[in-house]
């Protein structure tokens, strides 16, 4: 089994110990999935003295240092996702964030959120390229490249970029409800900026020849949860897209969180992660093309018309974020947050099962809860569904979620076999 691809999780001690049952980062082929990072001093464990500038300082710290002891640079990373207590925030953490990088900036997304584990200012998480792969003494396509890449077509920043491409895919800056000729928010309300989010996605995926219906992965952060509806109706015109996807009926895997703050005040802003069939050279030409997408639903667990529970593309598995469901009544189980995070984490069993995995091939974990005080309970049950701690996983308390629910929680896996083009 050598030949194989392995999930590789690692920890260092210069940076915080994990504070629950999870790795510090998780590599599997050409990604590493790192966890989100708290400003912890990992010499005392406690949060770092100061303000929220000081905050931002120790994640980045804590980050680099977990880069480092993979052997890794700060310019490998290819996403940033910033979670902060109050956007007012922002321009200060944004200050700190540049000078951690001076030159090449990643893909970004900023959002603030109601709550943070140990009542942090800011939480930072980051995904790291990984050119040598994980094939245990095999190392693959080590020189393989990293392309950044803008276009006029859609809201220029100088703190991130626009599309991030490594191998097989590319990862999308967010995108607030910007004019790109203009630089601010277009007028009207949360539908007109809905299709703005989705027309500057599209322009992205254009500049770089690569089709809308390419997206594997759509997340949307909405300011009001009650304004769903009235996205859902635009997000319908964007997907699917093309004819082909129409005749398979074929949406990406899908997550919508309500969250307290956006910038520049907006009421939405999403983000995607693309496939990339391509690439990102140099690699020969047999490792480069025919590589598909495989959409699945199960019967075995919550379906929806707006999003599939597990969009695959070479060597990852998106699931959709799973609700507390009840799959044959579509409701939420009885019971508090234990009972809800056990059915959430039961739906994801299901899925990963249905496409014959298993969850030790889980890399990364994303939980949002309505309360941030549930995090001890909801270990309790995370940890019979993943005894060895081996995800890297983010924690945030959000607003609001769908139908109610106390959680909801997201996965991507592991996909040794990857995804050839059908026989």
């Amino acid at each position: 089994m050598s030949r194989y691809n392995a999930v590789l999780a690692r920890n260092t001690e210069n940076a915080p110990k994990s504070i629950g049952p999870y790795s510090q980062t998780v590599a599997f082929s050409h990604y590493n999935n790192l966890s989100a990072q708290l400003p912890i001093d990992p010499k005392s464990g406690e949060l770092v003295a100061g303000g929220v500038k000081e905050q931002a300082g120790q994640c980045f710290k804590n980050i680099k240092a977990i880069v480092e002891s993979i052997d890794h640079i700060m310019d490998d990373i290819v996403r940033i996702t910033i979670f902060l207590k109050n956007i007012s925030d922002i321009d200060a953490v944004n200050e700190v964030y540049a000078k951690f990088f001076p030159s090449y900036v990643p893909a970004l997304t900023t959002v603030a959120v109601t709550a943070l584990p140990m009542n942090a200012l800011v939480q930072v998480e980051a995904l790291i390229s990984n050119g040598e792969g994980t094939i245990p003494e095999a190392p693959q396509a080590g020189d393989l490249i990293k392309a950044a890449r803008n276009t006029e077509n859609a809201p220029v920043s100088p703190l991130s970029t626009q599309a991030v491409a490594f191998s097989h895919y590319n990862n999308l800056s967010a995108q607030l409800p910007i004019d790109p000729r203009t630089g601010k928010l277009i007028a009207g309300g949360v539908k007109e900026q809905t299709g703005q989010c989705l027309k500057n996605i599209k322009a992205i995926l254009e500049s770089i020849d690569v089709p809308f219906d390419d997206i594997v992965k759509i997340n949307i952060f909405l300011k009001n949860l009650s304004d769903i509806e009235a996205v859902n109706e635009v997000y319908k015109t964007f997907f699917p897209d093309s004819a082909i996807a129409r005749a398979a009926a074929y949406v990406p895997a899908r997550t919508a969180v309500a969250v307290s703050g956006l910038p520049m005040d907006a009421l939405v802003q999403i983000e995607a992660v693309v496939s990339h069939g391509d690439g990102t050279p140099p690699q020969v030409v047999e490792d480069r093309h025919g590589i598909v997408i495989k959409a699945n639903n199960t019967g075995g667990a919550p379906k929806s018309s707006l999003s599939t529970q597990t969009v695959a593309f070479s060597h990852y598995n998106h699931i959709s974020a799973q609700l507390p469901l009840d799959p044959k009544t579509g409701e939420v189980v009885n019971g508090g947050v234990k009972e809800q995070a056990g059915q959430c984490l039961e739906n994801i069993k299901t899925i990963v099962e249905s496409v014959n995995h298993v969850m030790g091939d889980v890399v990364k974990i994303n939980i949002f809860l309505k309360n941030i005080e549930d995090i001890d309970a909801v270990d309790e049950v995370y940890t019979t569904f993943f005894p060895g701690g081996i995800p890297a996983r983010r924690t945030v308390g959000v607003s609001a979620l769908p139908k109610n629910a106390l959680i909801q929680i997201e996965a991507v896996v592991s996909h040794a076999e990857g995804t050839p083009p059908k026989a």
